[in-house]
Formats: C-alpha cells, sequence, structure tokens
C-alpha cells in the first residue's frame, strides 16, 4: 500500500442530507459521493493505527429490533473506528415489550444525547417514522421487505473495485428470494441509477413482475441457465423463510437443482464472473461450499468493504452541509503515524 496517497475525494459535491433512508430518494451523484468516501475511509482499515477522530465526541446508537449479526457488528466498528462513542440496543433491551411506541423510544434515546440512531426493524418505513419524529440523524440499517441502502452500497463499492468504477451496461443478477428481498430493492436502485441493468431471477412465486416497472434495466427470469452466460455479477440471496407465509417451491433441493451456483453451473458463467451474497449463506441451497471459497467469490471482500461504507455513511451524515469530512482527516492520511 502506498502510505503517502491522499483519501480526499476529487468531487467538489457537498452531501447535504442529515439521514440515510433509501437509495431510491438519492441520485446518482450521492451515491457516488458515498462509494468515493468510503474509498477513502477503506485506507484506513489496512493501517497499523485504525482509528481517525472525526467523530470524537458523537454518539451512535444501534438501534436494532431484528437479529443481525454482520450489519449490527459492521455499523458499531464502523462508529469506533471514527472514535464516536457506540452503545448497542437491541428488543430485548426495549420498552416497546412493555407497550411502549416506536416514536417514544426513539425520542427517549434521543433525549440521552444521541447523535445517530441506526435502525433495523422488521416493519417496513419504520426508520421514515423515526426520522420525522426527531432531530438526530437515522441511518437505516434495514427495513422489513422495503430497503437495506448500505448493503447495496457495499455491494456496488465491491463490483467497482472489481469491474471499474463505472457500471454502465453491466449485467448484474440477483437470483433467489427477490420477493422479500430488500437487498435486493436497494440494489435496483443504485445499480439503474448508475447505469447497469439488473436482472431478478428465480421462480415465478418469488420474483414479482412488477419490479420491471421500476426502471426500463430492469429484467425478469425465470430459467437461470437461460441468461448466466451474459452475467458480470450474480448476488445470491437467502431463501428468506422466516418471511414468508408459505413455502413458494416444491422443495430446497428442487430449489438447489434450478437456482443453485454450484461448480457445473459456473462452467456456463463468463471466466471472470463475480459471486456475492448478502450472508448469511445456506451452503448448499443457493451456492456450494466449492463456489463460496472459489476464486470468483468476493463474499468476504463484501464484509472487509461494508465496514468502510458504513464508516462513511456515519460520516457524511453526520458532517451535514459542511463539504467533504475527507479534508479533515487528509493530511493524517498522507502521514504514516510513528509507530511504537
Amino acid at each position: 500500500m502506498n502510505e503517502s496517497a491522499t483519501a480526499e475525494p476529487s468531487s467538489s459535491f457537498t452531501w447535504t442530507r442529515r439521514h440515510l433512508l433509501g437509495l431510491g430518494e438519492l441520485e446518482r451523484d450521492e451515491i457516488e459521493h458515498i462509494l468515493e468516501t468510503a474509498r477513502g475511509l477503506k485506507e484506513i482499515s489496512m493501517r497499523s493505527v485504525r482509528k481517525v477522530p472525526p467523530l470524537r465526541g458523537k454518539v451512535v446508537v444501534n438501534l436494532f429490533f431484528e437479529p443481525s449479526t454482520r450489519t449490527r457488528t459492521s455499523f458499531e466498528l464502523a462508529a469506533q473506528r471514527l472514535s464516536a462513542d457506540t452503545i448497542e440496543f437491541t428488543e430485548k433491551m426495549s420498552a416497546t415489550r412493555k407497550g411502549e411506541t416506536l416514536i417514544d423510544t426513539a425520542k427517549n434515546i434521543e433525549a440521552m444525547g444521541v447523535d445517530v440512531l441506526v435502525v433495523r426493524h422488521a416493519s417496513s418505513g419504520a426508520p421514515w417514522i423515526i426520522a420525522r419524529n426527531v432531530d438526530c440523524s437515522v441511518v437505516n440499517a434495514g427495513d422489513g421487505t422495503h430497503e437495506h441502502p448500505t448493503q447495496a452500497l457495499l455491494d456496488v463499492f465491491t463490483m467497482t473495485e472489481h469491474l471499474g468504477p463505472d457500471l454502465t451496461g453491466k449485467q448484474v443478477a440477483f437470483v433467489g428470494d427477490i420477493a422479500y428481498s430488500r437487498v435486493a430493492r436497494s440494489n435496483i436502485f443504485a445499480l439503474t441509477k448508475l447505469g447497469a441493468h439488473v436482472h431478478l431471477i428465480g421462480p415465478k412465486t418469488l420474483v414479482p413482475g412488477s419490479l420491471k416497472q421500476l426502471h426500463p434495466n430492469v429484467h425478469t427470469h425465470h430459467h437461470l441457465d437461460e441468461v448466466i452466460a451474459e452475467l458480470d455479477v450474480i448476488n445470491l440471496l437467502r431463501i428468506q423463510l422466516e418471511r414468508q407465509g408459505a413455502t413458494n417451491f416444491p422443495s430446497l433441493r428442487e430449489y438447489t437443482r434450478l437456482y443453485g451456483i454450484t461448480r457445473a453451473r459456473m462452467r456456463r458463467a463468463k471466466e471472470n464472473v463475480l459471486i456475492m451474497h448478502p450472508g448469511p449463506m445456506n451452503r448448499g441451497v443457493e451456492i456450494s461450499p466449492d463456489v463460496a471459497d472459489g476464486p470468483h467469490s468476493v463474499i468476504l471482500n463484501q464484509v472487509t468493504n461494508g465496514l468502510a461504507t458504513r464508516m462513511a455513511v456515519l460520516w457524511l451524515v453526520s458532517a451535514g452541509d459542511t463539504g467533504s469530512p475527507m479534508s479533515q482527516v487528509s493530511g493524517r492520511l498522507r502521514t504514516p503515524p510513528r509507530e511504537g
């Protein structure tokens, strides 16, 4: 790594949003600015000293009403590396179990001097409701079956690292449980704004035809083998049985036969195709172990990039309209810290 390299973006774009609730409401230049900021911040995670001070004195609360490992831990680490104080708050700790409303819970937490609420909730729209009723910043960490903006951002970030910064014309597929996937929806918003074509592939019961109406570059398919040779990226989605009222296909074995990515199916794909998965994986269902751990897989890169992306989001919503926050630490990133 070049220790003297600067992480300051070249763009003159100024971020003005106080919240990050969904990618559907963002413009292309806003998405690109988040990615540009994340590229600079990724350098911090590769250094011997992995903290910078911009959020020192700020308080970030992970307000999670749904189970999570990667997203919750990633946001916690992201806030800590920006020197913020962090508080973990789960549904089991919440007074909502005693009848308190979601709004009252959020307001009471904010009253303790909180600057950013990172919200994950099983109900679609919950982060928007909270954002309308608090003065602090709100970041959506996944709401129901609606959106998961930071997962999509880290997915796109990973794609640009391997395919180049311009995704125009790239063919990106999401295979599996599209109907219940907030990851797929956020990716559709981001990728189509960046010029990519999005292919939604799976059983008819799990691929709503209405999604094609979101953008002309969204295409639906029910036979993976018919389009696999065209794809630059295959992003596999877990079958979310916990969100489905009934099984939407005959059996998991049948699903794997038709849509699972195996070594045999990979022979039909492009030589440099990227295999992605937001996790958690069902090995042997949507992906075979040899593919998950194989040379085409960038799944662990996604996890690494999630940290840099969430650092960028926390930084930007906290900085408000003060311009690019990268300038605050550009000198620190240019000059390596003294060892020992």
